[in-house]
């Protein structure tokens, strides 16, 4: 397992992280416990979680997630060998204490509340869910600006995060959603009122979405606030299992109608030009889309998920897998006919 450092803040993440948005809704306790105890046994050290997960977000299932991972770590002991990140939910869910936003008051409310279910004092990486302010970002795209949108201040918000980093509840802070304007000015207040510097990113990124690499990729490098990709594939569209029309029993796309941004015709026909690319070279079509985002070198992390314990193990394989440079041809060939077909 590589390891890799977690922008400038003195931690250390594994490449592969395991997400956790299924745990409470589309998976058990048991079964959550099994998946993070296989995943740190096979040398991930990274988990990802949120206040608002399990997806879809209910008011009756809210900060089940965190509850299941608390459980374990409680079981398991061994806090500090785990790096365990967490976020603070933007506007949008009225089940969340009213409406929440990323405001002083709403920020500790949030951490406190999650180190609660977490079953932990602190929690490694903080991230801001997606921004409290209108702009781009779950497939939004063409910015329309709102004169009279009434934004919690990113001064604010930074500043509550920063109180948690001084109280020892929060180790390092990230961003989620954000664009490239939302990261540079994080970073510009950071080195001019003193608060916190982001350490990360997490963004989707997958061979349908690579919209990352337009404004972010050059921040990732050139600032040290590295991506962690998540859907990197596409809510399993690029396993290739729902190709056709198909839908199986326990998939997310049967399940849940809201799941669409990865099923318009033109990421179908992406999807099989890459399904295709993988039959041709004797590769399993998740694992090479998993290995595509690995090899990125703006990547810190890429956030891995699953259902079943096959879909893991298929998804812990990809971190072996290197994709030879007739595939990565092959690949960005597509890429340059159907370019991003679902940002």
């Amino acid at each position: 397992m590589q390891i890799r450092p977690l922008g400038d803040t003195g931690i250390d993440v594994s490449r592969l992280c395991l997400g956790t948005m299924t745990f409470g809704e589309q998976n058990s306790e048991a079964e959550a416990h099994e998946q993070l105890d296989r995943a740190v046994a096979f040398g991930i050290n990274f988990i990802d979680t949120a206040e608002m997960y399990p997806v879809p977000p209910q008011a009756d299932t809210q900060g089940r997630t965190e509850a299941y991972i608390g459980s374990w770590l409680k079981r398991r002991g061994a806090r500090d060998d785990v790096i365990i990140a967490t976020k603070a939910s933007g506007p949008g869910l009225e089940h969340i204490r009213g409406g929440p936003r990323m405001s002083r008051a709403h920020i500790h409310k949030a951490i406190d509340a999650s180190l609660a279910r977490l079953q932990t004092d602190y929690v490694d990486l903080y991230q801001l869910h997606w921004p409290d302010r209108s702009t781009n970002y779950f497939g939004r795209l063409g910015y329309e600006h709102d004169e009279e949108e009434d934004a919690i201040p990113l001064e604010e918000t930074l500043g509550a995060l920063k109180e948690l980093v001084d109280a020892g509840k929060v180790r390092a802070i990230g961003l989620s959603n954000e664009t490239p304007w939302g990261v540079m000015r994080c970073l510009r207040l950071a080195e001019t009122i003193g608060v916190p510097r982001v350490a990360s990113v997490q963004n989707p990124y997958n061979l349908l979405n690579r919209s990352f690499e337009v404004g972010l990729a050059e921040i990732a490098h050139r600032e040290d606030v590295g991506l962690l990709a998540y859907s990197p594939l596409a809510f399993g569209v690029l396993s290739g299992k729902y190709l056709d029309g198909a839908r199986p029993p326990k998939g997310r796309l049967t399940l849940y109608e809201r799941f669409k941004r990865y099923t318009s015709a033109p990421a179908e026909e992406a999807t099989r030009a890459y399904v295709q690319i993988a039959k041709e070279h004797g590769l399993d079509p998740a694992q090479m889309a998993l290995a595509y985002v690995n090899s990125r070198p703006f990547l810190t992390s890429n956030i891995i998920g699953a259902t079943s314990m096959e879909q893991l193990e298929s998804n812990l394989a990809s971190e072996s897998l290197r994709l030879d440079q007739e595939v990565i041809e092959a690949i960005e060939a597509v890429h340059r006919r159907l370019p991003n077909p679902c940002p």
